[in-house]
């Protein structure tokens, strides 16, 4: 299946896909790359994995980013069935408050991955089995990776 026939059957999912904000690109790579709102994210994925013809069954990467006004969540998928390899992104305008739905119940790899883009940017995965810290300690204050983090102790100065 090409990008073009993947973007074509993911799009008749949607009743609506501006309503969900489902935006596709390939930004100059192999992958096709698809963006959607957090409040679809998960029937998205869902379907992404359980359906024949796309078949994503495995999570390989998931990754936050703070851009500074939002925070995102990516996440790069492989269909070992058909070798399909897409970017899926969701974008998270509530900084202070910044939650998305868990993909763990779809992908056990998940766990970990979500796990540790709560630790270092704070992002909630609602519906997580054990969201708590996994490299830093409970009592530790703040998100070390977020762009407005400030730790004064270990500050270098230039």
């Amino acid at each position: 299946m090409t990008n073009q026939e993947l973007q074509d059957l993911i799009t008749g999912w949607f009743t609506d896909p501006a309503a969900v904000k489902l935006e596709f690109t390939e930004e100059g790579s192999q992958f096709l790359n698809l963006s959607i709102h957090p409040d679809y994210l998960h029937e998205l994925m869902y379907y992404l994995k359980l359906n024949r013809n796309t078949s994503f069954d495995y999570l390989f990467c998931l990754t936050g980013i703070d851009w500074g006004k939002e925070l995102e969540v990516v996440y790069h998928l492989e269909s070992t069935d058909y070798r399909h390899i897409m970017v899926v992104r969701s974008k998270i305008e509530d900084r202070e408050n910044p939650e998305i739905e868990s993909v763990q119940d779809i992908w056990a790899t998940a766990n970990f991955h979500e796990r540790e883009a709560f630790d270092l940017f704070g992002i909630r995965f609602k519906n997580h089995p054990n969201l708590k810290r996994l490299f830093l300690s409970e009592d530790f204050e703040g998100y070390p990776l977020r762009k407005d983090f400030v730790d004064e102790k270990n500050m270098v100065v230039k």
